[in-house]
């Protein structure tokens, strides 16, 4: 029960301050995994992943699949709800006095410090992502090889879709598919 609770609470505070979107929540998730060990940054960059491949939030997916990893259904339910109760309630508060707020240059200032911070944010969860996708630091570390530094399956794979994707202009949902292919075929392959 207490952990059920700490997930609320957890996720709540992620959705009160992760301002941005569902990528902003990256930084919590990684300093929730360092504090709580309910997940590891591998599961964070799984999390990406999946929430990243299914309808929906990314951010509401990556709760509900952090809730669930760490204590199942209940578990998943709880931590969605934490994270979106924040902006459920801040929601109705802003509805309420939109009139007052809409013309005052004290939001429009606010609003203006708070997109450069969302874009930070965003961006220090972006390269969490790439360090734990595209390098290998406990093989490098291990064998001090550069050949064992670079990820080099996801590498190709990352370049080729990122191409792919500039060039073809398919539909995102192609190129996902396209990728959990090769992931299965990386896997079989080892």
């Amino acid at each position: 029960m207490m952990t059920l609770l700490r997930l609320v609470f957890e996720f709540f505070k992620t959705g009160l301050f992760s301002i941005g979107g569902g990528l902003a929540t990256l930084p919590f998730l990684y300093e929730m995994s360092d504090h709580t060990g309910w997940f590891t940054h591998t599961d964070i960059a799984d999390m990406i992943a999946v929430s990243e491949s299914t309808p929906g939030a990314i951010g509401i997916n990556m709760a509900t699949y952090a809730g669930y990893k760490t204590s199942g259904i209940l578990g998943g339910f709880c931590a969605t709800v934490g994270l979106a109760m924040p902006s459920i309630i801040i929601i109705l508060i802003v509805a309420h006095f939109l009139n007052k707020f809409r013309d005052s240059r004290y939001v429009a200032r606010a609003f203006y410090g708070l997109r450069p911070a969302s874009i930070a944010m965003i961006s220090a969860a972006g390269i969490s992502v790439v360090k734990i996708t595209m390098f290998n630091l406990p093989a490098f570390e291990a064998s001090h090889s550069i050949t064992d530094f670079f990820s080099w399956k996801a590498w190709i794979l990352g370049i080729l879709i990122f191409i792919g994707e500039k060039k073809l202009k398919w539909h995102p949902i192609v190129f996902i598919a396209i990728a959990a292919a090769a992931g299965i075929v990386f896997h079989f392959a080892q």
